[in-house]
């Protein structure tokens, strides 16, 4: 079986002649389906330039992307804003939840893009909103929830397409330490349970400590790589720290 994403030799590059900053450089790995993998890396190592280019924001200057597969750097128009709507999910951290729409219709959009019969759409908002435990906010609007019940809204959304991969990009940096627990239960139990495939960047040792796998970039490239396995969260968090530690311990991002 062929795995969910592949990234081969990736290469980004920005500027022009004379100002040219080397993003990422021969970068290669791949995802499995049903994985939960977490991104890291120090400040200015190309993990979000990944991310954007792996969700399509952005285009590589050398490469290739193959998600489902798929090459996502032959897609062009109209194909690739119908690969990126039916086959990727996105998870920000702004959760970019429309405050006019009440949380079943914010959820239920995705679905309406693309079509889906009232009675489905119906049902499947309702399932999404049972597995990440939704139910008391689908008749609110944004303003009515809480962050932490906007961030489990978008990540709802975000998988209401059924996509081949759910990419999410710092999820919890904007919540408190109780919203962003429940978010990170809610998201390894869609993981676990259901077999969502996840990709998350984040800068977070906690938050990483959720996922079964993290790659760490550095300088645009794969630096190391840690297996869950068998390990308690904690002390995979503790493995994490040390990784971060050799990295330079600041793990915030500005690329």
């Amino acid at each position: 079986m062929e795995p969910i994403l592949t990234v081969s030799h990736l290469q980004k590059v920005y500027g022009a002649r004379g100002s040219r900053t080397q993003a990422l450089t021969d970068l290669s790995f791949s995802v499995e389906e049903g994985e939960f993998t977490g991104i890291m890396g120090a400040s200015g190592s190309g993990k979000t330039t990944l991310l954007n280019c792996v969700s399509t924001i952005d285009r590589p200057t050398g490469g290739a992307i193959t998600v489902d597969g798929t090459d996502l750097t032959t897609l062009k128009g109209r194909a690739l804003s119908r690969f990126r709507r039916e086959r990727l999910g996105f998870i920000f951290q702004d959760c970019n939840l429309l405050d006019t729409l009440t949380g079943f219709e914010n959820m239920a959009l995705a679905l309406t893009i693309l079509g889906a019969a009232p009675k489905a759409v119906d049902r499947r908002v309702r399932e999404a909103a049972g597995l990440l435990g939704l139910e008391g906010v689908l008749d609110k609007f944004p303003y009515q929830m809480s962050g932490g019940e906007q961030q489990r809204v978008a990540a709802a959304r975000a998988i209401l397409t059924r996509p081949a991969l759910v990419l999410a990009d710092e999820p919890t940096g904007a919540l408190d330490s109780k919203s962003a627990g429940q978010l990170l239960r809610q998201l390894s139990a869609l993981n676990r349970e259901e077999g969502t495939t996840i990709l998350m960047v984040t800068h977070d040792a906690f938050t990483a400590s959720w996922c079964r796998r993290i790659l760490f970039i550095k300088d645009g490239t794969l630096y190391r790589e840690l297996h869950r396995g068998a390990m308690d969260r904690k002390s995979f968090f503790t493995q994490i720290l040390g990784v971060v530690s050799m990295l330079g311990g600041d793990s915030a991002d500005v690329l």
